[in-house]
């Protein structure tokens, strides 16, 4: 009997730490193909878009800059807290 309730402890732990791990974000470096204040987002050569945060300054980028974007997963969408150059 201890032995299943330790195994099933154990089980939840890591299931809750394998989480807690792939919430954490993501960061990626690129280079600017597009960027649209329109929408918020910005376009990578690669083609990987990002949501940039409202209020965010795009203005102070340009394509073929290199970036490094802080970025999570929200749905099907790469949400960007952060970009800078890099």
């Amino acid at each position: 009997m201890r032995k299943t309730i330790f195994s099933t402890i154990t089980l939840v732990a890591a299931l809750a730490t394998a989480g807690v791990a792939m919430a954490a974000p993501t960061v990626t470096l690129g280079t600017i193909k597009a960027l649209d204040a329109k929408t918020h987002t910005v376009t990578l050569a690669d083609g990987s878009v990002y949501q940039l945060p409202k209020g965010f300054k795009a203005e102070a980028f340009k394509a073929g800059e290199k970036v490094k974007i802080t970025w999570e997963m929200k749905g099907k969408a790469h949400e960007a807290s952060a970009m800078t150059a890099g």
